[in-house]
């Protein structure tokens, strides 16, 4: 009897908590049903277009000795692929400018990203050293050749030095003294932006002038009064005549090599042509801005010669242009020991921020 009783008694309990649990639902769902107040609702900012830009907010990133860092900015946005970023360090403020270093990643133009640099276990750490010494610096994704082939890697490059010089003022920088450097596939970019001033095969893709609404269009800085011009380039271990021999495209299979994927003819056999217009010594010219070359002399994927033939070409045009040919190391300055390597890359490293520190003066004003 009493057994009955207490199942009796929770059954009540169950169908009265089952009663109040509906109760609370409908009172939240009622609640719910009002929506957002008309305030809130009035406070929220619309476009006229379809808005494709990154509006998450800044993440700023401290390091040694005020350097800021900016991850993941979001510079270009081109329909069909994914959006382009780079990360952004940045000086303690000041009264002054500065000028501005942007850095291209190698991986054969296929891979990589912008936190990467041969040996170098902290690559963030050593950009955020040099914007202590006096640089913003940039450091920029770019599309990879499985993506899209050539130009497209170089048409973004410049997008960022656009989209770079657009911003001057909020990141302190002198739009006027910009330098950039790349590694390997960032060597042959670096150095092609710099010797490419104003070829308009080479721009970024811009939006229409009459625009339909509704329709989707690449949203890419405008070129400004510098465009996408830069003022000295330092390139580690890069190529620049893809006509000429390098020792990893003679070992790779015919017709479907790095490059060939990167100028888009992978499976056929790439034209002169093809080749030609991809190299930075297509472009060159007197005039062009000043450049360090670095190689190991023991390359064995792109080989010293490239620089050493791009450095005579340099000069026979009367173009400023230094040789630094490190003995004994191979690509990414990668000797026999790990001592031999520390000794070069940070010998590689100490010559660019010599030559940036006398072409782009960092120090100035």
């Amino acid at each position: 009897m009493l057994q009955c009783n207490e199942m009796g008694r929770r059954r009540r309990a169950g169908l009265a908590a089952a009663l109040c649990a509906g109760l609370c639902m409908a009172a939240v769902g009622h609640a719910a049903s009002q929506g957002f107040p008309r305030a809130v609702l009035d406070a929220i900012p619309t476009a006229s277009h379809a808005v494709l830009g990154d509006h998450y907010p800044a993440v700023r990133v401290p390091f040694p000795h005020g350097v800021v860092g900016y991850p993941d900015i979001q510079y270009a946005v081109i329909p069909a692929y994914r959006p382009l970023h780079l990360d952004l360090y940045v000086p303690p403020r000041s009264r002054t400018t500065h000028p501005l270093i942007v850095y291209i990643h190698g991986g054969g133009w296929a891979f990589g990203q912008p936190r990467q640099s041969g040996a170098f276990a902290n690559w963030p750490g050593v950009l955020a050293l040099m914007a202590a010494h006096g640089f913003v610096v940039a450091s920029v994704q770019y599309r990879f050749s499985g993506e899209a082939p050539f130009p497209a890697a170089i048409q973004d490059v410049k997008a960022a030095i656009r989209w770079l010089r657009a911003h001057a003022s909020q990141y302190d920088i002198d739009p006027r003294r910009v330098g950039v450097w790349g590694g390997s596939a960032g060597g042959h970019l670096a150095a092609l932006d710099a010797v490419s001033c104003g070829v308009t095969a080479l721009s970024p893709p811009a939006a229409p002038a009459h625009a339909k609404p509704g329709t989707l269009h690449a949203q890419v800085a405008p070129a400004g009064p510098e465009g996408d011009c830069v003022q000295s380039y330092v390139t580690w271990y890069g190529v620049f005549d893809f006509n000429k021999p390098v020792p990893s495209e003679e070992r790779a299979p015919r017709a479907n090599s790095m490059l060939d994927r990167f100028l888009g003819c992978a499976h056929t056999r790439c034209t002169t042509q093809q080749r030609a217009a991809a190299s930075p010594v297509t472009y060159v010219k007197a005039g062009d801005p000043p450049g360090l070359l670095i190689v190991g002399g023991a390359d064995t994927v792109v080989g010293p010669q490239q620089s050493r033939d791009f450095y005579r070409l340099l000069r026979s045009k009367g173009d400023a242009a230094q040789l630094l040919i490190i003995p004994g190391v191979n690509h990414s300055f990668i000797g026999k020991t790990p001592a031999a390597t520390r000794a070069a890359s940070l010998q590689a490293l100490q010559r660019t921020m010599e030559f940036f520190d006398s072409t782009l003066e960092p120090h100035r004003g």
